[in-house]
């Protein structure tokens, strides 16, 4: 679409996603191997919106594979460089993400029990207003959330193992909202950032780098610059504060 900023839909069910910039000539280009005919991708475009999801479900009906031996669902995307409103809905999946060289304007992205790996491994080329993630029961892994350059954040899960590492440099304040259930999360702040962490919760262990100074109900990591502080409410688990070069 020709419009000043793209909406990008996309819902993926079960299986690998992978999705990665790169693309110079297209939107969206990449492969999907299927072997359940139900999961061939659907593609709409209206306006400023591309929508990709598996199959239309609503039509077809939910596919038995049951009658497919090693079920196959993998696609693996490449994104140009518009101006976008990205959004990813997935269910039990496994998700490969490098968002590094996009312009990437709002980020989404739900999913269900998953294993994810998100990178910004290179700065998103547009000031983000916010970046959301909602998962169940998950490991997710998110790199280089520094690069991605938002001004606010959620991030909400339930059980689960989550790393939220924010390498990159914080070029603006921006304020974080982290709200999981009985999990373990850890948070990576490099050194030389101002930060502060605030928490309340439950029956949580706290194991907080030396550089992380506590205050109350806040740990603050002394730095210089843009200030980022995160929220944190989790109902019980292990909060690990680390710092990084």
């Amino acid at each position: 679409p020709e419009a000043e900023v793209v909406d990008v839909d996309i819902d993926f069910g079960a299986g690998e996603l992978t999705i990665a910039s790169g693309n110079e000539s297209y939107l969206i280009s990449g492969e999907a191997t299927y072997n359940v005919e139900e999961f061939k991708p659907v593609i709409e475009i209206e306006n400023n919106r591309v929508h990709l999801e598996t199959g239309n479900f609503e039509i077809d009906g939910i596919p038995d594979i049951r009658k497919v031996d090693n079920v196959k669902n993998q696609w693996n995307l490449l994104l140009g460089n518009a101006l976008m409103n990205l959004s990813v809905q997935a269910g039990a999946y496994k998700g490969s993400y490098e968002l590094g060289s996009l312009s990437i304007k709002n980020l989404e992205i739900t999913d269900g029990a998953a294993e994810v790996d998100l990178r910004f491994s290179t700065p998103n080329l547009a000031a983000m207003d916010s970046l959301r993630y909602v998962t169940g029961a998950s490991n997710v892994k998110l790199y280089g959330l520094g690069y991605a350059n938002f001004a606010s954040m959620i991030f909400r899960s339930g059980a689960g193992e989550y790393y939220l590492d924010f390498t990159g440099g914080i070029l603006r304040d921006s304020v974080v909202t982290v709200e999981s259930g009985v999990s373990q999360i850890t948070l990576v702040i490099p050194e030389g950032t101002n930060a502060r962490v605030i928490f309340k919760g439950g029956l949580v262990t706290i194991d907080a780098d030396d550089p992380w100074q506590k205050n109350g109900d806040q740990y603050v990591l002394n730095g210089s610059g843009p200030v980022l502080t995160i929220n944190v409410d989790m109902g019980a688990g292990t909060l690990n504060l680390k710092t990084s070069q």
